[in-house]
């Protein structure tokens, strides 16, 4: 909203970061971690195996990392924001044109020490670009036609370059971690309206774009009960396994449906039915009120710093969270198709943990440098 040309620096001392640190945004992310390293230990059948190791190492490596982020000041972040969000997109194109292709999707690109999935990073990085060019913005430029435009294309370009992996659930999530970022710019609220009612009355027409098994998932989502063996297998011993979990779940180790083998992918997509069937309706309350007061904190490390670029990333970021969280338990519940989203660090996989985590290190780093101006 700002016009400003350079970048005060308030330099800290090491001590003084330390103290500045949001120790209850830090415990929460530790106690979500270590309750997704227990439930990774439950999909590996009460064993140490591939999965757990894998989380766990992914875990340390990932969570000093974040440390580390959280210590360097934010306007180190803001002077990447562009840089960080074009290497992104290269990624993409790199992925599309050599990436590694499983399960008829090419997402993936070996990097020689990490199969790195780049739309997960695109989540949070695109936050970051769009946090940078709002910025330096005018209040009365926010609103125009080159802006929106401007606006449009860093979000339409990334969510081109995933749908055609093919990956449309990651390329939505992608877009409304753009228009989060968006909405708290300022966006006169009508260009949202017009762009809801736009989908809405072109739904047939997107509809008809589907790719057979993306048909597929919309008519499963409708009706679960036309192939119970098949396409609705998945989403039926879903609910079948979260409700059985009843008031206080089946107890640790103890979840039929996830030892008996009714539930594909309870390690990634849907390790919150395990966790469901495990520990009941208290467990699953108890997880989402780590969640929300993860939310919470981040959206109060935002309300508290000087600089509109950190605000605008926490905000962002946060209601970014909440949307993936919102989305992965609804899908597994049957209340939105399956369109493959991971929960934010329960879920196994290195590069949305990997995403999560830079999120989560650029946030403590918004804390810890909470009266930086970024002019």
């Amino acid at each position: 909203m700002y016009q400003h040309t350079r970048i005060t620096t308030n330099r800290l001392g090491f001590f003084q970061k330390f103290r500045n640190f949001d120790y209850i945004l830090l415990f929460c992310i530790l106690l979500l971690g270590f309750i997704s390293l227990a439930t990774m230990y439950s999909t590996d059948g009460g064993k140490v195996l591939f999965h757990t190791k894998s989380h766990f190492t992914k875990l340390v490596v990932f969570t000093i990392m974040m440390l580390i982020i959280s210590f360097i000041n934010i306007k180190y972040w803001f002077s990447i924001g562009y840089l960080s969000y074009l290497a992104i997109v290269g990624l993409l194109i790199a992925t599309y044109l050599f990436g590694i292709t499983s399960s008829g999707s090419q997402r993936w690109i070996n990097l020689y020490f990490i199969n790195l999935q780049p739309s997960e990073l695109m989540k949070v990085f695109i936050i970051l670009c769009l946090a940078k060019y709002f910025h330096r913005m005018k209040i009365e430029n926010v609103n125009s036609i080159y802006t929106i435009l401007t606006s449009l294309i860093i979000i339409i370009l990334p969510m081109g370059l995933v749908i055609v992996q093919p990956d449309l659930g990651t390329s939505l999530l992608i877009g409304i971690s753009g228009i989060a970022v968006l909405w708290f710019a300022g966006i006169n609220h009508k260009y949202f309206v017009f762009t809801v009612l736009g989908f809405i009355i072109s739904l047939p027409f997107i509809i008809a774009f589907l790719k057979p098994y993306q048909k597929l998932r919309v008519l499963t989502f409708l009706n679960p009960d036309r192939d119970p063996l098949g396409a609705g297998y998945q989403i039926i011993q879903s609910k079948i396994a979260v409700g059985s979990g009843g008031i206080f779940g089946k107890g640790f180790l103890k979840g039929t449906q996830s030892y008996l083998e009714f539930l594909p992918e309870k390690h990634t997509d849907f390790i919150f039915t395990l966790f469901s069937e495990e520990f009941g309706f208290v467990g699953s309350a108890l997880l989402l009120i780590i969640y929300t007061i993860i939310i919470y904190r981040i959206i109060a490390i935002g309300a508290s710093c000087r600089s509109y670029f950190a605000k605008i990333f926490c905000y962002s970021f946060g209601v970014a969270i909440f949307v993936f969280i919102t989305i992965n338990m609804s899908m597994v519940l049957g209340l939105l198709p399956i369109v493959g989203s991971p929960l934010p660090i329960m879920s196994y996989g290195g590069s949305s943990m990997l995403a999560t985590m830079i999120g989560f290190g650029i946030v403590m780093s918004a804390r810890v440098h909470n009266q930086q101006i970024i002019a």
